[in-house]
């Protein structure tokens, strides 16, 4: 299942609503859990995917739609969880469409109350292009859709049965108190009375359990019993959420004073929090820097927070009770000033280290922080639109790598609309929004960004920004088959401005441009001398991003001229720098080549199934005619070998396999073909 919720509780119980849920899949296209908040929706919804027959779908996709408060960014979060990497023009939603059109699949969205009006126009579009797709959604409210079946999620024990609620309670009594002993008649009324009264809700059931550590179950029997009984005003709290905004509540009071501070202050995060990231974001006044990572463990023993990997995530539910309660404190402002500018400086540290040996930590850090990095932007694009500039400038190039073509087309145009009209931060919008123009192949608008790129860098007088412009108008030249006119544009910028990579990294962006215009234009020795070059600047600065396409012309070198074991060589060191940078475009490119280095060699089958998942990468980023026209006769020969060596049918039969198959788990072959067996 790709992109599932990270879970280290048990699941327990609802066998019954399981059984509904999965009949309700097999005769429904579209089935929404809907329920209050914490009431167990998602995790429903992941064991239902869990438990699905391999056999009945083509796979699960999970998006998680939690961090989403506005409608623009539904459709490129969709796209992620399911793989599509668009490099097109296309509406995301339209790429999604095609994307699913001719595929078996469950789609997951969790969490669809936040866009809940996008949600409906999203899933309506998407299950009339796609036979094959089925829907299972979670909301607070139904999605209201034709066909949709909706299947509200009780809370466990209900109908006055409280065995599932029980169960779940002495689960998580044991992990959060383990020598914590219900071998009393006292203390099971207790576990019963506290399940009663917390009406089977889960979230609520956790809340209530992270208390046994300090406290016995008698106790806290009481003091719900208590706190409940003193609400009488149902106009407050609807008489459904009262059981679990009283745990909340409590849970939060029972907090320190600066535990609480700091649940509000985290509340402005939408993604993974690194320790490091909270210490920048929320430390302050009374809440020193020392005291942030206490809290964070205080607060994931409180089942307030849970860890995630290496970071902290805070489920949707309590992020929206510390949101409210950082209204309540006025540091709403405040903290998403903080937090945008915090992550401001993530993207400007990022770019800084484009070159050297962290630049893949750093495209991994970009990739993780991607929803805080959005959210900081839309941040500073209302309240310090210069600043909104110089970021979406230096996020752009990792997100062009990374998939995010579509989001940084918006990024980057509504910083340039609003940001300064000129400087080095332009300049550097201008080339990313050239590049990313270029790969959706909308070549006459990233022609007119690429000229406005050269006056803006002119008028910089810098070497960089200069640099910068030769690259991407050079790079839309190549891809609008122009070689002869891209190597006129990098060759003369190179030799005006022969600078160092450290002090000019688009000195490396335009020897790439400069080796793939010799290579199409024939010049093979020039090329070749080229290649080792880059590769000997590439690994004495550490641009893994430069390096990979060196070792792509220097595998097309070898296989033009009959080194198929030297260019099969090369082929798999680019794509492992380019699986390591999730760079799509990249390993699209490395595999047409490996296959055709396969092929060479006479093993028929292993080329059909490079090519199959190469193919599956075309289609990934949006270029099903796979992307490199001038290489098609080269192509077409090389299939034609594999196709003599595999007989026809079998080569068939291999090739649209890994086609149709999981594009990752067909690269995972490609790499480590050891384990294909």
């Amino acid at each position: 299942m790709g992109n599932p919720p990270a879970v280290t509780t048990s699941f327990v119980g609802r066998e019954a609503e399981l059984e509904r849920t999965e009949r309700a899949l097999d005769e429904h296209r579209l089935v929404t859990l809907t329920g209050t908040g914490g009431i167990g929706k998602s995790r429903l919804a992941l064991q239902c995917a869990e438990r699905l027959d391999p056999d009945r779908a083509g796979g699960v996709c999970w998006a998680d739609l939690s961090h989403l408060y506005d409608d623009a960014s539904l459709a490129t979060t969709v796209c992620d969880a399911v793989g599509l990497l668009d490099h097109s023009r296309r509406r995301p939603a339209q790429a999604l469409a095609r994307w699913l059109a001719d595929r078996e699949l469950l789609l997951v969205l969790d969490c669809c109350e936040r866009v809940v009006g996008a949600c409906r126009r999203l899933v309506g579009e998407l299950l009339a292009a796609a036979p094959g797709l089925t829907i299972l959604a979670t909301s607070r409210e139904p999605l209201d859709v034709a066909g949709e079946y909706v299947v509200e999620v009780p809370p466990l024990g209900a109908a006055g049965e409280e065995g599932e609620a029980l169960r779940l309670f002495h689960d998580r009594a044991a992990v959060a108190a383990p020598d914590l002993r219900f071998d009393t008649p006292a203390a099971v009324a207790a576990a019963a009375e506290i399940c009663r009264r917390l009406e089977g809700i889960p979230l609520a059931l956790e809340l209530a359990c992270a208390r046994l550590r300090d406290t016995g179950p008698q106790e806290l029997a009481a003091t719900l019993v208590s706190r409940l009984d003193s609400l009488t005003d149902d106009s407050i709290w609807p008489r459904r959420h009262r059981a679990l905004r009283t745990t909340i509540g409590w849970s939060h009071e029972l907090c320190a004073p600066l535990e609480r501070l700091l649940w509000a202050r985290l509340s402005t995060f939408r993604g993974v929090i690194r320790l490091s990231d909270a210490q920048i974001v929320c430390a302050g006044g009374p809440l020193a820097v020392g005291r942030v990572a206490d809290g964070l463990d205080r607060l994931t023993s409180q089942s307030v927070l849970r860890r995630e990997g290496a970071g902290y995530r805070m489920l949707d539910t309590l992020r929206e009770y510390g949101a409210m309660w950082l209204r309540e404190l006025g540091e709403e402002e405040m903290l998403a000033d903080r937090h945008a500018a915090h992550f401001a400086s993530v993207a400007a540290r990022a770019h800084t280290g484009w070159l050297g040996p962290g630049q893949l930590a750093w495209y991994r850090r970009v990739d993780e922080a991607h929803h805080d990095l959005c959210t900081a932007l839309d941040h500073l694009l209302a309240t310090d639109p210069e600043r909104a500039l110089s970021m979406a400038g230096q996020a752009s190039l990792f997100w062009s790598c990374c998939g995010h073509l579509h989001q940084a087309r918006a990024f980057l145009g509504r910083a340039l609309a609003c940001g300064p009209k000129s400087g080095p931060d332009r300049t550097r919008a201008l080339w990313a929004l050239g590049i990313v123009l270029t790969l959706q192949g909308d070549h006459e608008a990233a022609r007119r960004a690429g000229e406005e790129c050269e006056r803006s860098a002119r008028a910089d007088n810098d070497a960089e920004s200069i640099l910068s412009a030769a690259h991407t108008v050079g790079m839309n030249l190549l891809m609008m088959g122009r070689p002869e006119m891209a190597l006129v544009v990098s060759d003369g910028t190179l030799e005006e401005l022969p600078v160092d990579p450290a002090a000019a990294p688009s000195v490396l962006r335009c020897r790439v441009i400069r080796l793939f215009a010799l290579t199409a234009l024939g010049r093979l020795d020039e090329a070749f001398e080229d290649a080792l070059g880059l590769q000997e600047l590439s690994v004495r600065y550490g641009d893994r991003w430069a390096r990979g396409y060196a070792d792509h012309q220097l595998a097309l070198i070898h296989l033009l001229r009959g080194r198929p074991a030297d260019a099969e060589r090369h082929a798999r060191a680019m794509l492992r720098s380019k699986h390591e940078l999730k760079d799509s475009l990249g390993i699209a490119l490395g595999l047409d080549l490996l296959a055709g280095a396969i092929a060479s060699l006479g093993d028929g089958l292993a080329a059909a199934r490079t090519s199959g998942t190469g193919h599956s990468f075309w289609r990934m980023v949006g270029h099903p005619q796979r992307g490199t026209p001038e290489l098609g006769a080269i192509r077409d020969r090389w299939e034609g070998m594999a196709r003599e060596a595999a007989g026809s049918a079998a080569y068939e039969t291999a090739y649209a396999r890994a086609l149709h198959g999981d594009a990752a788990h067909g690269l995972s072959l490609v790499l480590h073909p050891d384990r294909s067996g």
